[in-house]
């Protein structure tokens, strides 16, 4: 093993790969950090740049596409309250507010640190446990996954700041625009009226540049013409440190790390969940262990952790089954995929045999991606700052275009525009309405899941339900899911006792 990894950073640190990794990673980064672009459009885009180049060079530059647009994401989401992919989602719930608190260089810089520690976990996960890891996913079927579904779901109420109604409300309305399309398993159509654009349903990325980007710039247009037009903000470098936080910060930030890197890497390796949800269910059980989970949404450092330490985690766990079993963790593997059959490379159980050389050339690149991340970022944090000095009204009509170019580039279509201004409109909304978008995204991102599954689980099980209850990863699912709903019971119950009492007193 140790020969091998040694050949593979032999390979990687040529100066010709050397410097298409660098390359990669920095494009990577740009694809990441801009709305509307992501690590699967850019793999797309640069796959046709590997038909002449061989096996281990083609393939260190996808893996530094996919590391550095993972990463990208949270440059936008933290600056301008925008993911810029799916994966930076739950970033924007604590790395906004801490912009907006001027702490907007000290988000960065524990994104960018805890970026490069989830992806490292997942690597050194990837080329030690892999095997066993992906036997388990194997294990999975339709019972498991829709009780994994299910008590994701459930954690709604946790990403209810406010109103727990208006929580619900917001979770069931994503889980009703995830139906819209050509149903599974029976293959009906449902709520098209009768347009064939909406056969296929809304894809994940409108909905997210919608309910995020556009929303963010009806917001500020309706202040445009106020008299109080707020001045560009206008943060220095001077006197910061490193990356911006203190030692005593990232050591009480470590159990955090650790348990959304296992998050992130579990999910990552569950075939078709990724980075989009890891990143929310990582900072939902981060809120749930805090000591302060009253902070959260209002600039916790604890948010930011678990969000970049599990969307990065995710890399290393969504190239597992892609490497072991030939199946891929997401859509960005999915494309990658592609990149092994451009070169007649079958991924699968018997590669690791094959072609052992390539894989740990791919190991040594995405050890080398992630550290040339790391160094990109940090001197990228003057730049990136940068942005902050360009005028909303002039920035974010570039970003509105960018997006729109995005939207178009997903399938070539003028539907998908459509689609993301109907989604501004509905961000916007749910902004003047009081209304959580989170819970509408996880509505969104589980819906199919736990409808298909559960589907299918029923036809496995001839009708009955009793299948997901005598399934036993099935069944502990389920039943954290009621231990979640009625732990939320209990607290809204002691909350309205003791506000009560508060009022007898007073």
């Amino acid at each position: 093993m140790i020969e091998l990894l040694q050949q593979g950073f032999g390979a990687v640190f040529s100066p010709y790969v050397f410097v298409l990794i660098t390359l990669g990673v920095a494009v990577g980064i740009v694809f990441g950090a801009v709305p509307g672009l992501s690590a699967t459009m850019a793999i797309a885009l640069c796959l046709p740049l590997t038909y002449s180049m061989g096996p281990a060079t083609g393939l260190s530059l996808l893996v530094a596409l996919f590391v550095g647009a993972t990463s990208g994401g949270l440059i936008s989401a933290i600056l301008l309250n925008i993911p810029g992919t799916p994966a930076s989602i739950a970033t924007t719930f604590d790395g906004s507010p801490m912009m907006k608190k001027g702490q907007g260089v000290k988000a960065l810089g524990i994104g960018v640190v805890f970026s490069f520690l989830g992806t490292i976990f997942s690597i050194a996960a990837l080329m030690f446990i892999a095997p066993i890891l992906a036997d388990v996913a194997l294990s999975f079927g339709p019972h498991e996954y829709f009780s994994i579904a299910v008590f994701s779901l459930t954690l709604i109420a946790t990403l209810s700041t406010g109103s727990l109604v208006k929580g619900l409300f917001a979770g069931a309305l994503g889980f009703a625009f995830s139906t819209v399309g050509i149903a599974p398993v029976e293959a009906i159509r449902r709520f098209t009226f009768d347009l064939p654009s909406l056969n296929g349903g809304f894809a994940m990325l409108t909905v997210m540049i919608g309910m995020f980007a556009v929303a963010e710039v009806l917001k500020f247009a309706e202040s445009a013409r106020s008299s109080h037009r707020a001045k560009p903000q206008n943060i220095s470098m001077k006197g910061v440190k490193g990356f911006g936080f203190s030692i005593k910060e990232f050591i009480s930030q470590l159990p955090n790390a650790t348990r959304s890197s296992f998050i992130g890497l579990g999910i990552g390796i569950l075939p078709g969940i990724g980075a989009g949800t890891s990143n929310i269910v990582s900072y939902i059980a981060a809120k749930k262990r805090s000591k302060h989970p009253e902070e959260f949404g209002k600039g916790s450092i604890e948010g930011v952790v678990a969000s970049e330490t599990a969307n990065n985690a995710g890399i290393g766990g969504a190239m597992i089954p892609l490497l072991t079993l030939g199946i891929p963790g997401d859509t960005t593997t999915a494309v990658m995929l592609g990149g092994f059959m451009i070169h007649g490379i079958q991924p699968g159980p018997l590669l690791f045999i094959s072609q052992g050389p390539l894989v740990y050339t791919i190991f040594a690149a995405l050890i080398l991606a992630s550290l040339l991340m790391l160094v990109l970022e940090f001197y990228g944090l003057r730049i990136f700052i940068k942005l902050l000095a360009v005028p909303k009204h002039i920035l974010l009509p570039i970003i509105l275009v960018l997006c729109v170019v995005g939207a178009f580039g997903l399938n070539s279509r003028i539907f998908d525009v459509w689609a993301v201004l109907l989604f501004g409109l509905l961000g916007y909304g749910f902004v003047k309405g009081g209304l959580p978008i989170a819970p509408f995204i996880i509505g969104f991102i589980l819906g199919p899941m736990a409808e298909t599954n559960l589907r299918r689980g029923l036809m496995l099980s001839d009708g009955n339900f009793s299948g997901f209850l005598t399934t036993p990863i099935s069944a502990v699912f389920l039943a954290l899911a009621a231990a979640s709903v009625s732990w939320h019971l209990v607290t809204v119950i002691r909350h309205k006792k003791s506000a009560a009492i508060e009022l007898m007193r007073s």
